[in-house]
This record gives structure tokens, sequence and C-alpha cells, in this order.
């Protein structure tokens, strides 16, 4: 059970999440550069390189004003992929990162047809062991039809929550396999989960975005009666591995905790 003062953060963050865009790229683009320029100063974290987290930091600037990255920030981030100088200190991990948000908020308005289905073992047949994150966690996956789309940020965030019913995710972003391992070694509504049902998670997940190193999580949170079936609050996390051509999606969705 939550304290009244968490579920009114919460709450809160959700309603900030739903509020009315207030900015847009005259506002987050020198935020971005303000943060890149810090990232570059001998005293942050990463010394004068810019490093991962640093610059998962600054593009998360472009979610902060309507959560989503518009066609003028998309333009811009294009233009600094491409930009030698701005290149120069970046990490490659680093790099990595703002070149796979630029490809997932590919300006696509509309989702694309994923048609996503459950499998037809349990968490803990594929994860190959059980514990707190077998009995925590959901999976489903499925195709878009060739050529008719990819998996992108509106078709992951539209299928998340229509496929699972509840717990609409607020944007996926990039994860690196330690990201990953990260996430599924942390508390769930059942409790820490162990060790063999984290390799074999770790295994399962990765096993659809191995060849491409496309790996995504979001954060959901629903509300009271939200459409899971039950009172009472619930939140957790999603994890989508896409393959290569993105058009195959193995989606997992974990809860982590619930009232």
């Amino acid at each position: 059970m939550f304290s009244s003062s968490l579920k009114s953060l919460l709450g809160g963050a959700a309603l900030l999440a739903a509020a009315p865009a207030f900015a847009d790229s005259t506002t987050t683009i020198p935020l971005f550069e303000a943060d890149i320029a810090a990232a570059r100063l001998a005293t942050s974290p990463g010394g004068v390189t810019v490093i991962r987290t640093e610059m998962r930091g600054a593009v998360s600037r472009f979610f902060q004003d309507d959560s989503k990255i518009d066609a003028a920030e998309r333009t811009y981030l294009a233009d600094r992929i491409a930009d030698p100088p701005f290149n120069v200190g970046v990490t490659a991990t680093a790099m990595k990162y703002l070149i796979d948000t630029h490809e997932l908020n590919d300006g696509a308005t509309t989702h694309a047809p994923l048609w996503l289905d459950v499998l037809p073992q349990t968490p803990a047949d594929y994860f190959g062991a059980t514990g707190p994150l077998t009995v925590s966690t959901e999976i489903m996956e499925g195709y878009i039809p060739n050529g008719q789309g990819v998996a992108n940020q509106a078709t992951l965030n539209y299928k998340a929550g229509a496929a699972f019913r509840h717990g609409y995710p607020r944007n996926f972003h990039p994860i690196t396999v330690q990201e990953l391992l990260a996430e599924l070694t942390s508390q769930t509504d059942n409790g820490l989960p162990n060790s063999d049902e984290v390799d074999g998670a770790l295994a399962f997940i990765t096993q659809s975005s191995r060849n491409s190193n496309r790996r995504y999580s979001a954060s959901w949170y629903c509300r009271t009666y939200c459409g899971g079936g039950g009172p009472g609050d619930t939140a957790g996390y999603y994890i989508a591995a896409v393959s290569t051509d993105r058009r195959f999606v193995r989606m997992v969705r974990v809860t982590t905790w619930s009232e």
C-alpha cells in the first residue's frame, strides 16, 4: 500500500504529462544546447567528453514541452547527427542514443498495424525459471505487415496501451543491455527477482533484438479503474525488443507496484 503523498506525487506527474504544450523548439533546442555545453565542461560527469547519460538528459528536453519530438526538433537533431564539429567529444554510445532516439521518433503521426498476440506459454516457461519477475510479467509479440510501416514511437506507444488494455506508456526510449538488466533486477510488485529468472528474461527479450540492438523502455502508470478490471493504482515498465527490419516486436510488461 502506498502513502497518500506518493499517490499525490504520481497523480501530479500524470496531470503534468497530460498538460497542453507551453513551449516549442524555440525553447527546447536552446535547453538541449545548454545541456550539451554543460556536458563538455571538465567538471561534468564525463569531463570534456559527452557521455550517454548526459546525452540522454539533453535529449529528454524535447519531450518536456509536448511529450514528443516535433518536426523542427527532429530536423535539428538530424543536423546534429550529421555535423562533424558536434560529434567531436561525443562518445559512441552517446551518439548511438541520439541516433536511435531520432530513428524511433520518426515523425509518424499514426501508428502502423502492429498485431500483438499473447504467447501460448507462461513467462516462467519462456524465462526458464519462476519467481517474482515471472508472476509480475505479461508478454505479447507480433508483426507489422510488410510495407505497412515500422515500429516507431507512435506504434509502440499506441499498441502497448491497446494490446495490454491498461497502463499506457510515457514515451519509449532506447536502452542498452546493461540498462535492460538494471530494470529486470529492480523491485517488482511481487518482490525482488531472482538471478535465474532475470537471466532467462534477458536472453528471451534480447533474442528479438540481438542483430538490430533495438531495445526500448517506457514507464507506465494506471489510475484506479483505468481498464485493468480491478480497484487500485498500478505502475511498471514496458520493454520492447524490435527486429532489424523494425517489423517484429516482442513486448514485455512488468508491474512494479500496485495498491
